[in-house]
């Protein structure tokens, strides 16, 4: 515990800011679903559209974000605009009477996170030394998952209120976006050595400066990421099972709880017994819970692999991140979060449509089954990366 409370405030400014965040957010995406299709009459393929936009856009955005970030030499000023955008895009959805509105509020939301997300994972590396980024990260990581716990049961309070409506909720969400950004302008201090002249390197001129280390990383990652599907699949696994909604909900949150602590503790281990060791170890944990959730029959069974499926974050998240931030230098991190962020966001887009198609046509042990044994492939691979 000692050794956490040396962290500098900015990684603990941060995590709050994360944890703020992800309370807003988790007060409004698990209402989205109802009230495009309940209040705005959208058709599923309107919801798919709009999350498919968001995904990719997020995921596109994080690559150019870590390349600017580099190529201006600051980090604060993208973490800033970014949570700015998102606190504009989350509550007005409240106020929208089509669609399509939703989908531009959606497209600002996401955008916004992805100009944060690689500026600001660079800034955690940039004022943590290198022995004590797994712990900066998992601490960084568990206030997020914190917030994911919150907002669902604040959303879940304030509608069991008399005359509470969904968007009620949403528009209440603007609270906690209001006081990210507030924390960001306030809290961030990032080092000086920033602000120094650099010469400028474009997106395709920094890639071969990498390293093949970082390069055989991104390699194992985009494979693991190829079995990753959406955790829907598993909820849907859950209610298959005859689990009702509100067992579902009340498993999310614990799911979220698991995270919680898993990453905190995660980070640590990370920093004491090394990054790629543990990504191993979670790799090989998320094939054995999917092999589980192929094969299980009893909804006892399925519930206890949901929850222990959460442990394998801990062991991954704050690795996956020190590990990066170890493969190169401050002036390219930006660039190398942004590659690694925008890979996996976009791996993880025709993992969803693989892992549902097969389902479709085979049932869902198969499709366990496949991304069991893509995470398997992927932590071989990673077996290649020498970590020092």
């Amino acid at each position: 515990m000692r050794r956490v409370a040396r962290l500098s405030p900015t990684v603990y400014v941060l995590g709050v800011a994360s944890f703020l965040a992800d309370v807003a957010s988790e007060m409004v995406f698990p209402l989205l679903p109802a009230f495009l299709s309940g209040t705005l009459r959208a058709s599923k393929r309107a919801l798919g559209v709009i999350e498919g936009v968001a995904d990719a856009t997020s995921s596109i955005t994080k690559v150019a974000s870590g390349a600017l970030t580099d190529r201006f030499r600051v980090r604060k000023p993208f973490v800033l605009i970014g949570y700015s955008l998102s606190s504009l895009g989350k509550p007005f959805i409240a106020l929208a009477s089509v669609w399509p509105t939703v989908l531009g509020l959606r497209f600002l939301d996401r955008l916004g996170k992805g100009v944060r997300t690689s500026p600001r994972d660079a800034l955690i590396a940039d004022v943590t030394a290198e022995g004590e980024r797994g712990r900066a990260y998992g601490l960084h990581r568990s206030m997020d998952h914190a917030g994911a716990v919150v907002g669902p049961l604040v959303a879940a309070w304030l509608l069991s209120l008399p005359g509470v409506t969904v968007r009620h909720v949403i528009l209440l969400a603007a609270i906690p976006a209001a006081l990210v950004v507030l924390v960001i302008a306030i809290g961030v201090r990032e080092p000086a050595r920033h602000r120094e002249p650099q010469e400028r390197i474009s997106l395709r001129a920094s890639w071969p400066k990498l390293g093949r280390q970082y390069k055989l990383l991104l390699v194992a990652v985009v494979v693991f990421a190829l079995g990753n599907s959406n955790d829907i699949f598993l909820l849907q696994r859950l209610r298959d099972a005859g689990l009702t909604d509100s067992s579902v909900a009340l498993l999310w949150s614990l799911h979220h709880v698991v995270k919680m602590v898993a990453t905190y503790w995660g980070g640590m281990i990370a920093d004491r017994y090394g990054s790629r060791r543990l990504i191993v170890l979670g790799w090989m944990a998320y094939s054995a819970s999917y092999v589980a959730f192929g094969l299980a029959t009893s909804t006892a069974v399925l519930v206890s692999v949901f929850l222990a499926y959460g442990l394998h974050f801990g062991l991954t998240e704050p690795a996956e991140k020190s590990l990066v931030s170890r493969f190169v230098g401050p002036e390219l991190r930006g660039t190398a979060f942004g590659w690694f962020h925008g890979a996996v966001g976009l791996a993880a887009l025709p993992a969803s449509v693989l892992f549902g198609a097969l389902w479709e046509a085979f049932g869902p042990a198969v499709s366990f089954f496949t991304g069991a044994g893509l995470a398997l492939l992927a932590a071989v691979l990673l077996l290649r990366v020498r970590e020092t």
